[in-house]
């Protein structure tokens, strides 16, 4: 009786083949942002589905909100993927965010059940403000880089050399115009000389009363 282990046949790697084609097209790039339609079609699939389409009375309700999922999608620009994935969850925060809204303001809707969906609701809305941010930092909108062509020291001031820091930190290395006043220090409690002697009074005209010079 043979008592060795057998060996188990290694699964083999799945691959997904794409053709040329299918790459080419890009017909719903406004909405996913990739020359791939599939790709598009999949996003605007996950959007779609974010919906809350039970309180829809009619087929009418039902295409509009449809018709503003596309919109929303298209209003975006996705450029590429990322952008494309990026819109999707946008619609779908705002979706998810709006349906927490509406839960709370229902009359029978008990205090602690009004509590949670407002929570929520204020999570959604903050995550959706992050995926803007997100989406402007992709698109390089969330940096700004200021250049400084000219720099005027006038007399008396100073220029800075180096980095600057605040609240601490490596000391700040400055240098001094060649001709920049000197500062005058003054001693407190020093007494100061006064220039002028003792002044003898004068006798007035007309009166008794004198005057100091």
């Amino acid at each position: 009786m043979n008592c060795s282990p057998t060996k188990r046949a290694q699964p083999q790697p799945q691959t997904v083949e794409v053709s040329c084609s299918e790459k080419k097209q890009g017909s719903l790039k406004r909405i996913g942002g990739s020359n791939n339609d599939s790709f598009n079609r999949v996003m605007l699939d996950q959007a779609l589905r974010s919906n809350w389409t039970a309180h829809a009375d009619d087929e009418r309700a039902r295409s509009d909100l449809f018709a503003c999922t596309v919109m929303a999608l298209a209003s975006v620009k996705p450029h590429d993927e990322l952008e494309g994935m990026l819109a999707a969850q946008l619609v779908a925060t705002h979706n998810a965010a709006m349906e927490c809204y509406r839960r709370a303001m229902l009359g029978e809707q008990t205090f602690e059940g009004r509590d949670n969906n407002l929570k929520y609701a204020g999570k959604l809305s903050r995550s959706y403000g992050e995926l803007l941010l997100a989406l402007d930092k992709h698109r390089g909108k969330g940096q700004q880089k200021v250049i400084v062509e000219h720099v005027h020291v006038h007399q008396g001031g100073q220029a800075i050399v180096g980095a600057v820091t605040q609240g601490g930190g490596a000391p700040i290395e400055t240098e001094r115009q060649p001709h920049a006043p000197r500062t005058i220090a003054h001693e407190p409690g020093a007494p100061m000389p006064c220039p002028d002697p003792e002044r003898e009074a004068v006798p007035v005209a007309g009166g008794t009363r004198t005057a100091s010079l």
